[in-house]
């Protein structure tokens, strides 16, 4: 099997056993939290085990094993991004699993399972065309960043709340959103597999200065991120370094 293939059956896979936990177990609240992170955690990192045992996991869930720095593939993965919206019986949450080969994120798979969908980096998703109205702008629900009323402006959007950073990188995969972009940091399994699969897909990608998105490093700190359609790129850099 590829690995595009295993990266979007095993986040399938998670995404799976995450929506039965949900609708089943009766859990609620921060123990529905801490039960999807560990099941999904463990289901990921078996199955990577079996498929790829050379390979080094990096999850947000897992201890952070250093060897990972000497090795050119590194799978990172996000079990649950957006515990919050999962909690809550919203649709806004993912399942992240990506392969970072020589600090680039070039295969992933991101699960929606609320939405009942995978999209991945092979076959790449077809981006719709251009939304016929102002771009549209996804940011947090709770946390939107300080460059939100610049960008807002600039480009004359329009905001659309959402929860997890796979969600939102999705919304613009899918046609839903045209720009994301933000700047509260965060950590490499937050982007790794939404970024592999939105450039598979030919958006853009990269830091909000424009610079290339770095996976595998010392430091799991990205403190930037921007997805967008490639004709908002230039406006987007421009705002956010002015």
């Amino acid at each position: 099997m590829s690995d595009d293939h295993e990266a979007a059956r095993i986040a399938g896979h998670a995404g799976d056993l995450l929506m039965e936990l949900r609708e089943t177990s009766g859990l609620a609240g921060n123990d529905l939290k801490d039960e999807g992170d560990r099941r999904a955690h463990d289901c990921i990192v078996e199955l990577l085990a079996q498929a790829y045992p050379d390979d080094p996991v990096l999850s947000e869930e897992g201890r952070d094993d250093t060897v990972r720095l000497s090795h050119s593939r590194v799978w990172i993965v996000d079990p649950l991004d957006g515990t919050r919206e999962y909690s809550e019986g919203r649709s806004d949450w993912a399942v992240h699993v990506a392969l970072v080969q020589s600090g680039v994120a070039a295969v992933g798979a991101v699960a929606l399972p609320a939405l009942g969908t995978v999209l991945a980096t092979d076959p790449a998703p077809a981006v719709p065309a251009p939304h016929p109205g102002p771009p549209r702008m996804v940011v947090s629900r709770t946390r939107p960043p300080d460059i939100t009323d610049a960008l807002r402006d600039a480009l004359g959007a329009t905001l659309v709340p959402m929860g997890s950073a796979g969600a939102k990188t999705m919304a613009v995969v899918r046609g839903a959103a045209d720009v994301y972009a933000h700047a509260g940091g965060q950590y490499e399994w937050d982007s790794a597999a939404p970024v592999a699969v939105a450039a598979a897909a030919g958006l853009h990608v990269s830091r909000l200065d424009g610079s290339p998105l770095r996976y595998n490093q010392p430091d799991v700190w990205l403190p930037d991120l921007l997805v967008c359609r490639p004709e908002l790129a230039e406006t987007v850099i421009r705002v956010t370094t002015a």
